[in-house]
């Protein structure tokens, strides 16, 4: 999009370009999302960034009115293999936060200053920036729907002081940590922060673009829920979603509800909305983690406009994506676990947790166990396929995190036993989160990349793809 095309977004209110760029006002030092409902500002007085940090690091201030950091993200960089789309996979996963730089440009097989000047040329902020943007928006989540008391807030959003934490909410928001949670939701009033800590449960809205299948990923996940690990409840439209998950800091259980229909953005022309989510904590330095592995999961940075654009014009998928407009991905919030999944098959995965799954402090209901991981199944049963790729995964043989080099990963697990074509695309699908994976043995044209995973999800729901 040249820049003029940009104002046309802005002016037009377009919620479908909420998370592809942001723009700024120079005369209010605001900066905000293409469907802000605000009056629409003289052309001559806009600038545009390709991210929040880029606005931020020129000095404006985020939005009250549209909350531009609430956003979905970029479906660019799930579409995107080179460093620059991994790095902001990894960027979201939150290891800028616990690794550091050193620790992503070792992830990305790059020095600390190639990663900085790529990110910067290309995004106009680089790896701290984009993190400290990142953080942010975790605090004002904590400070809007929590009581936690601010200083704990600061260092569980990933700041490593008190005035660091203090000066950024300043510098993005305008008002300190105090007025912030203060304007969050009238005193009583709906909505209002529940009282203690994240352990009882932080309130989020997953937000994203355009129309969303949500029965279909739904379906999918009770379809395939391993007991002890997940569990869906509820009747279809009113499903909710829950299960454990492994975080670097801790555990956590995460619960999410089925939303059905179309839903209008904030202030925007078209469709868009979002879906209600509750997570329970042991340590909330995972908070930013777990939101990231939710997203990917439920496939909600997806641009389906895009999809359904380059997919609707296809003789065979036209009438399909007429049906289902705004067909979803699914990813995982666990690759490594899904890898072993997809290998071993349910009745086993069960079997796998009983045995091996490491149980909770506190169960919840029939969430009892975490999927055990790599390094334990490895010990456990070293032999047969199971125990190759358990120990593969283990030792780095196999990379499945956010950054990893997807033809990469795809190569070796070939290499491994008991892992065919089928089974590989599946896991290149939804553990690395690939757009655009043919539909393995079947001939498909180039006209539907870059998202032929998005075409195999359609020929699935028409029947026609197991």
């Amino acid at each position: 999009m040249d820049q003029d095309t940009r104002y046309e977004a802005v002016r037009s209110r377009d919620g479908r370009f909420d998370g592809e760029f942001f723009f700024a006002v120079e005369t209010t030092g605001i900066y905000c999302r293409p469907s802000c409902p605000a009056v629409t500002p003289k052309r001559h007085n806009v600038r545009f960034f390709p991210t929040a940090a880029a606005a931020q690091g020129s000095g404006f201030r985020a939005c009250r009115r549209c909350r531009p950091d609430a956003v979905p993200g970029s479906a660019e960089w799930n579409v995107r293999a080179d460093a620059v789309g991994r790095a902001m996979r990894l960027i979201g996963d939150g290891i800028v936060d616990r690794e550091g730089v050193a620790g992503l440009a070792a992830r990305l097989g790059y020095s600390a200053r190639q990663v900085q000047r790529q990110l910067t040329a290309e995004l106009g902020a680089g790896p701290v920036a984009l993190a400290r943007a990142q953080r942010a928006h975790t605090a004002r989540v904590l400070l809007q729907t929590t009581e936690l008391p601010i200083t704990e807030i600061a260092f569980a959003s990933g700041f490593a002081s008190v005035r660091q934490f203090n000066d950024t909410i300043r510098d993005v928001y305008a008002s300190t940590p105090s007025e912030l949670r203060a304007a969050a939701v009238p005193k009583g009033g709906r909505g209002a922060r529940r009282a203690g800590t994240p352990s009882a449960g932080i309130p989020l809205r997953l937000a994203y673009r355009g129309p969303y299948q949500s029965g279909a990923v739904f379906e999918l996940l009770e379809r395939e829920a391993v007991p002890g690990v997940e569990v869906v409840t509820g009747l279809p439209g009113r499903r909710t979603y829950r299960r454990t998950l492994r975080l670097p800091h801790g555990t956590g259980i995460v619960a999410v509800d089925e939303r059905t229909g179309a839903f209008r953005a904030q202030g925007g022309a078209h469709p868009g909305g979002w879906l209600d989510a509750r997570l329970h904590l042991t340590d909330p330095r995972d908070l930013t983690t777990a939101v990231h592995r939710l997203r990917r999961l439920f496939d909600l940075d997806a641009d389906p406009y895009a999809v359904d654009e380059r997919l609707g014009v296809d003789a065979r998928l036209g009438p399909m994506v007429a049906a289902w407009p705004g067909l979803r991905s699914p990813g995982a919030a666990d690759p490594e676990e899904l890898a072993v999944r997809e290998l071993v098959g349910p009745a086993e995965a069960e079997r796998l947790v009983v045995r091996y799954g490491k149980a909770l402090d506190s169960p919840c209901g029939s969430l009892t166990h975490l999927f055990p991981e790599p390094a334990v199944l490895a010990e456990a049963e070293p032999d047969g396929p199971l125990g190759a790729l358990a120990a593969a995964l283990a030792d780095g043989a196999v990379r499945l995190d956010p950054g990893a080099e997807r033809d990469a990963a795809q190569d070796a697990l070939l290499g491994l036993p008991g892992l065919d074509a089928r089974t590989v695309a599946v896991i290149r699908t939804r553990a690395l989160g690939d757009p655009d994976v043919a539909p393995p043995g079947v001939e498909v044209p180039d006209s539907w990349r870059p998202w032929r995973s998005y075409a195999w999800q359609h020929l699935r729901a028409a029947g026609e793809l197991e």
